[in-house]
């Protein structure tokens, strides 16, 4: 890889987390393994990776759950896991693309709180593309993009 894109990964890696509407989870991977795969690839072993996965399981209540691969988990769950490995290594922003489009509205709403209180608690900055209103309406600030072009 060119100097110039293995130092675009690796900005991306330490700076910016992604969580996606479809959770692109790993299916060979347990959660926590999935969890842990961006703290190895920035050079962490699964030792030093782990407690820092298992607390953000703990804080988003998946303990039980770290030894399932993803197609043992439920969609929330899936969703969960991929919001902590977008977490492991304390990037500056999170990213968030429709990170609820898949989700039914029950788990839908538990994920926006849940984007809220990671926002507290671990002092995170989230960017949120949706199309929810109801999301939008409680973000700090809300710019409306219309056929590519800012309109507010």
């Amino acid at each position: 890889m060119p100097p110039c894109k293995r130092k675009l990964s690796q900005f991306r890696n330490e700076h910016i987390g992604f969580v996606f509407q479809f959770h692109n989870l790993l299916p060979e991977f347990t959660a926590l393994e999935n969890i842990c795969l961006p703290a190895m690839i920035k050079g962490d072993s699964l030792k030093q990776a782990r407690p820092k996965a298992e607390e953000l399981m703990d804080f988003l209540n998946l303990r039980q759950r770290a030894s399932h691969r993803p197609s043992e988990l439920s969609g929330g769950e899936q969703q969960r896991v991929a919001v902590a490995r977008a977490l492991i290594n304390r990037p500056t922003v999170i990213l968030a693309d429709e990170p609820s489009g898949n989700l039914d509205s029950s788990h839908a709403q538990e994920l926006h709180q849940l984007f809220f209180d990671l926002r507290r608690q671990f002092n995170q900055t989230f960017i949120i593309v949706t199309h929810n209103e109801q999301l939008a309406s409680t973000a700090d600030r809300r710019i409306v993009v219309k056929d590519g072009t800012i309109v507010s």
